[in-house]
């Protein structure tokens, strides 16, 4: 099975699980998949965020995602338990469709690690 195939079949089974899980069914977005990422390595899961709080918790998302790849390690918590990244490496150049791929593949990971989805 070629490995694109096998993403669309791992990230379907995620949406689906996801979406029946936090959103009723409806489908989740991308970015939503991201922000839930960022609530579950900040571990602070019944609260309300700000909206600067919630691009936070994005950006934690995507740090702890590709972080894999190289392109950012882990530093230290603060004082409010809010992990802090370093860049270690900026990411190239990626058309629209090439970055979606790049995160759907390191969220299917992430769930995966999780052993949220096989």
């Amino acid at each position: 099975m070629s490995r694109d195939i096998q993403l669309k079949e791992r990230w379907d089974v995620l949406i689906e699980k996801l979406s029946a899980q936090f959103a009723d069914g409806d489908v989740l977005e991308l970015d939503a998949i991201i922000y839930l990422v960022g609530v579950q390595e900040l571990g602070k899961y019944h609260r309300t965020y700000k909206k600067d709080e919630k691009l936070d918790l994005m950006h934690i998302a995507i740090c702890r995602l590709l972080e894999p790849y190289g392109f950012y390690t882990f530093d230290y918590f603060d004082e409010e338990g809010w992990p802090h990244y370093i860049m270690k490496e900026e990411l190239p150049p990626l058309k629209a469709g090439e970055q979606s791929v790049l995160m759907k593949e390191a969220i299917v990971s992430y769930f995966i690690e999780k052993e949220y989805i096989k």
